[in-house]
């Protein structure tokens, strides 16, 4: 009954957790597109001549098709159909061969391209009315005075405020093509009147380092989402800052729920962890596809000393390749949970029609010589993996996963590992199984827009409180914690369980307070409170305070 009730759970975590199993497979597939050097190549490195290929609408196809449009009984759309048979016939091929139709092309590409055009803003639905949480640094909005809590009433002469909107929908408003002038009324706070506020779009920077900050006197920790077109710059930048101002030599490079993105971003940013030239880093192989090698470069611009990845099921493709190439050489410690498992490279073709196909023409493999592609035969298998993990006590016992691939490869140390089925760590650390839990999941949906409110009307009394201070004495207490539950169930109506109460407690504590402080002292305060105590992240501190992490073995 127990495990019924878990696996349950489990659904619906997914469904609010969708980067732990569909963002890895949709980011995997969906990489954004470079057609040119020197721009950076995808893990999937795309049709460098940039011509389209033909693929459907020739032959014996466009001949069925025009004979259905023609002479079929009842009226149909040969569009659809034609959508039908490409995605029939991708299907039988692998999880990772996909076609982009041209209106979601964009947005594919927008999140591996490492910008948007946009106004800069982050923002919140709060009561159906559109609130400006903060101005992006640098972009439009700030430029022109926009402030963290403005309201927006109407964009353009839409009236905004009671319609309903989903937060795409205002995406959709707030983007448009570089140079275009958009009109915002927004309410101000305190004031009686609107304001009106013309800002012009521009390209707006998304980051794919989300925060670099030191664990303690040698260690630099660096949060990477996903391999886009500026994470090398990204990192290099941090990386000089933690290096020269703050004395860094060992990193913690932390990859969970990271889904891949560009190949040779993932193999810069591998460079500057080994000091030798022309060490393999990985290779890609297939049919019709030569054998291309990535190596080192042997110009590392700073001296790292020891390093530890973390990994777990939602890191993938270019995440793995990573964790992969540190694995094999014996580089560094790998900690957490087995990866996503995914070794299939593709190359990205327009169409004539403005979509693309994204097709599977290679494997990779790790510096050993090992592919770490999941067996994908059978779709529902592969689309239910995560809770195959959990049904089968995996995500809380390693012992537990059986790999049907049992070829032997070796680290440069001598080390048995695996392919197959993703990586598996040199450090296991099982999943706090609260995330399982429907109850928190719904609880922590109501987090951002309660801290929102709360931090709104009680700025003053942070304005002189340190982020020391914060970190080491302010709690949430019991009065502030109540005060959450009653408006998650008043604005989200999440019923107060009380024997669930006692298991989410802590967790929800921590997760309120790392919200409170990114709005008092930005990202890096979040990254600070919600990892203080992490599991993961203290074992790889202690794997790096040793002279031999990695236990060797002898064959």
């Amino acid at each position: 009954m127990q495990q019924e009730e878990n696996t349950h759970q489990l659904k619906k975590w997914q469904i609010w957790l969708p980067l732990m199993l569909s963002g890895a497979i949709v980011l995997g597939m969906l990489a954004g597109t470079q057609l040119h050097e020197p721009q950076p190549r995808l893990l999937i490195e795309p049709d460098e001549s940039g011509k389209a290929m033909p693929f459907i609408g020739y032959g014996r196809m466009e001949e069925l098709v025009r004979y259905i449009d023609a002479k079929y009984v009842d009226d149909v759309k040969g569009d659809e159909l034609v959508k039908e048979a490409i995605e029939y016939l991708l299907g039988r091929l692998d999880p990772h061969s996909t076609f982009i139709p041209k209106e979601e092309l964009q947005e594919v590409n927008e999140q591996l391209q490492g910008n948007f055009d946009g106004i800069g803003i982050e923002f919140m639905l709060l009561d159906d009315t559109i609130v400006v949480v903060t101005p992006l640094a640098g972009g439009p909005s700030e430029a022109v005075g926009i402030m963290a809590g403005d309201k927006i009433i109407m964009i353009g002469d839409s009236t905004l405020a009671g319609k309903g909107l989903s937060s795409d929908d205002v995406v959709n408003y707030l983007r448009g093509d570089p140079g275009s002038e958009i009109t915002l009324k927004i309410l101000r706070p305190a004031e009686r009147k609107t304001r009106l506020f013309k800002v012009k779009r521009d390209k707006i920077p998304t980051h794919s380092v989300d925060v670099a900050y030191m664990l303690d006197e040698k260690t630099g920790y660096f949060k990477v989402n996903r391999f886009s077109a500026n994470t090398y710059t990204e990192f290099m930048q941090e990386l000089e800052k933690l290096v020269e101002k703050e004395g860094m030599k060992n990193l913690v490079l932390d990859l969970r729920q990271n889904p891949g993105g560009y190949l040779q971003e993932a193999t810069k940013l591998l460079s500057q962890l080994f000091a030798e030239r022309d060490k393999l880093l990985v290779y890609t192989e297939g049919r019709s596809v030569r054998r291309t090698d990535y190596e080192s470069t042997g110009r590392n611009f700073f001296d790292i000393d020891k390093v530890a990845v973390l990994i777990d099921e939602g890191s993938a493709s270019a995440s793995e390749i990573v964790a992969g190439a540190i694995q094999d050489w014996d580089r560094g410690v790998i900690v957490g949970r087995r990866s996503f498992g995914k070794g299939l490279v593709q190359e990205q073709y327009k169409l004539s029609d403005g979509s693309a196909l994204r097709l599977t023409v290679a494997r990779y493999y790790t510096p050993s010589g090992r592919c770490i592609q999941r067996e994908y035969k059978n779709e529902e298998d592969y689309d239910g993996d995560l809770v195959h993990r959990f049904e089968s006590g995996e995500l809380e016992d390693e012992s537990k996963f059986s790999n049907h691939d049992t070829t032997k490869y070796y680290t440069a140390g001598g080390r048995v590992v695996f392919g197959g089925g993703g990586i598996m760590p040199d450090i296991f650390v099982p999943i706090d199984t609260v995330l399982f839990s429907e109850y928190f999941l719904t609880l922590r949906q109501q987090i951002p827009p309660f801290i929102f409110r709360y931090y709104e009307e009680n700025k003053a009394a942070f304005a002189e409180m340190s982020q020391k201070q914060f970190e080491n004495k302010f709690q949430i207490n019991d009065q502030l914690f109540y005060d959450f539950l009653n408006y998650a169930e008043s604005k989200g109506g999440v019923k107060r369980n009380n024997r669930q109460l006692s298991k989410v407690e802590s967790l929800i504590k921590k997760n309120l307070k790392a919200r409170l402080a990114r709005h008092i002292y930005g990202d890096t305060a979040f990254y600070e409170v919600i990892n203080d105590n992490d599991p993961v992240i203290e074992e790889a501190l202690q794997s790096i305070l040793k002279n031999k992490p990695l236990v060797q073995k002898n064959d």
